[in-house]
């Protein structure tokens, strides 16, 4: 049950990720959390996530924010990075991962999803049957229901490093 989800993969955060790489496999999409992902919650892009879309579009890749928040919070980001977005997403439902690879002319196979949150992003990625990558949210100081969703996480994410050692090992 727990296993719903398990992210695919991990990165310490979003900038790390070897997109290229991933490129050079056929992946052309990338949908992106925005809050706690790319910065802070709330915060406005900064010059780390514009370049981040900058050298994205430079290697061929289309991007979408997909974001459960207020369209004025996910607009501004997306205005500064220039990339679609999509707001009151309703993650982790299917909805909006399908909307945005609409959106960027990308596909389940060739699509990635990138967020903070397993019972949200990375679920929801799983659900639509997207490559997904859980990174580290980037500041501690979150609203108090994801405070009380992220303890529920580290359960989850127990069990999801204890089983990735087994498999590891073999």
């Amino acid at each position: 049950m727990l296993r719903r989800f398990f992210p695919d993969h991990e990165a310490d955060n979003a900038y790390d990720i070897d997109y290229q790489g991933l490129y050079g496999q056929g992946y052309r999409g990338i949908i992106f959390d925005i809050d706690n992902t790319l910065v802070p919650h709330g915060a406005p892009a900064d010059a780390r996530a514009e370049a981040l879309f900058a050298r994205l579009r430079g290697m061929g890749y289309q991007t979408c924010a997909l974001s459960n928040n207020k369209e004025y919070r996910v607009k501004s980001f997306c205005d500064a990075v220039g990339s679609p977005y999509i707001f009151r997403a309703g993650k982790p439902g299917r909805e909006g991962y399908e909307k945005a690879m609409e959106r960027m002319g990308t596909s389940t196979g060739n699509t990635i999803f990138v967020g903070d949150q397993l019972f949200t992003d990375v679920w929801g990625a799983k659900r639509v049957g997207i490559l997904n990558f859980l990174v580290r949210p980037i500041h501690p100081k979150e609203e108090i229901q994801i405070v009380l969703k992220r303890r529920l996480e580290h359960i989850v994410l127990y069990f999801y490093h204890r089983e990735k050692r087994k498999t590891d090992h073999i």
